[in-house]
């Protein structure tokens, strides 16, 4: 009976011995399927394993060393040349009769563009035809005194009279010109005045210089004053760019130095320009120094008031560069491949500048001596998006 009940506990022992072994390979197994599914979720997203077929189309190389030559983009406004620019008004107070153009004309010197009439133009008028007809019989007075002195009649004395108020009377003559051509009344009009001796009942403002009508600041009936600047005349076949280059440029900026300007409106249309004028003092407010370029504009596709961009190319200086096509970007940063051996990449943010004849210079994130993707970094990134999906 005792033999039976230790042959009893035996079976039972082995029996447990036996479900702890099982349990115990239970447990190994999933254990390494659980590190094997960590492995798996804690695989590097930024190495790309590339297959045979694509490695041929990826060029591996190393950044270099070159000489660049930066272009700075710098807002800027398109200007009316101001030397080929004219305000035009009206020489007396008076009232608008009539009107000869419109916004947008073209005129030449001498072109009417308004008619005024004036009470001031009719009293200087008066006072011209008086000095006129004063001139005239003083004339007469002094050639008869002479007449007069030469028989012995009158004395000399009064021959000198009538000469002194002879050129009394030419004075008055010659200011009373001048009067009129201070309100634009010019020779010709002078010549008939004195030939008929009848008045003008009007005069026309006329243009001073040949182009454009760019603004008028007046209409019929209007009563205007000297000060008031009626009309801009401008010739438009060259115009002003102004922009404001930063201060730690301005000393690499110089007059004659050719610009390239590019017009926003106007698609991917370039304008070459030329430096007229750096300004010599810097804005306090946003450290900036005005610069101006004059560009031709035959066509007149330049409009005033346009925005611009200039791009002002600066000095050359050795840069580590890398291929644009070198280049990925996502999330608004940038990125390149290095190379690990094996068809192995791995995909390394870095921080470059903007960029510059096909290149972009690195400014944080690789140096000179390590191999990256040159070219096919595009393709490299799309395989590593689709093994992030698998």
């Amino acid at each position: 009976m005792k033999f039976r009940l230790i042959f009893i506990s035996s079976i039972v022992i082995l029996a447990l011995m036996l479900i702890g072994c099982g349990n115990k390979a239970e447990s190994t197994e999933s254990a390494q399927k659980a590190a094997k599914q960590a492995a798996e979720g804690e695989k590097d997203v930024n190495v790309i394993t590339v297959r045979p077929e694509l490695a041929g189309r990826i060029k591996i190389g190393q950044p270099s060393m070159v000489d660049l030559a930066d272009k700075i983009q710098v807002p800027s406004r398109v200007e009316v040349d101001e030397e080929r620019l004219v305000h035009i008004g009206s020489y007396v107070t008076g009232r608008i009769v009539d009107m000869f153009v419109i916004l947008g004309d073209y005129v030449k010197v001498g072109d009417r563009l308004a008619r005024i009439t004036s009470p001031e133009l009719t009293q200087a008028q008066l006072a011209f035809l008086r000095a006129s007809s004063r001139v005239v019989v003083t004339q007469k007075a002094t050639d008869r005194a002479r007449h007069l002195l030469a028989a012995d009649v009158i004395p000399l004395a009064e021959v000198e009279r009538r000469i002194s108020e002879l050129e009394i009377a030419q004075a008055e003559l010659g200011a009373a010109k001048d009067q009129l051509s201070l309100l634009g009344v010019d020779d010709s009009i002078l010549k008939q005045l004195a030939s008929k001796g009848q008045i003008l009942p009007h005069i026309d403002i006329k243009s001073t210089r040949n182009g454009y009508i760019i603004n008028r600041n007046v209409i019929v009936g209007q009563v205007v004053q000297p000060a008031d600047p009626l009309f801009q005349v401008a010739d438009l076949s060259s115009v002003w760019v102004v922009g404001d280059i930063p201060e730690q440029i301005a000393r690499d900026v110089q007059v004659g130095q050719h610009v390239e300007i590019h017009i926003p409106a106007m698609g991917d249309t370039h304008f070459d320009g030329v430096i007229i004028f750096v300004a010599d003092t810097v804005n306090p407010l946003t450290r900036t120094v005005m610069v101006r370029t004059m560009v031709e504009n035959p066509q007149r596709k330049l409009k005033p008031d346009m925005l611009a961009n200039m791009h002002i190319t600066d000095n050359q200086h050795k840069s580590l560069v890398v291929p644009e096509t070198a280049v990925v970007r996502e999330s608004n940063l940038d990125y390149v491949f290095i190379a690990k051996g094996n068809n192995k990449f791995r995909r390394t943010p870095v921080e470059l500048g903007s960029e510059v004849a096909g290149y972009r210079p690195v400014v944080n994130g690789i140096t000179i001596d390590q191999k990256i993707v040159m070219d096919g970094a595009f393709h490299l990134d799309s395989e590593r998006k689709l093994a992030e999906l698998e």
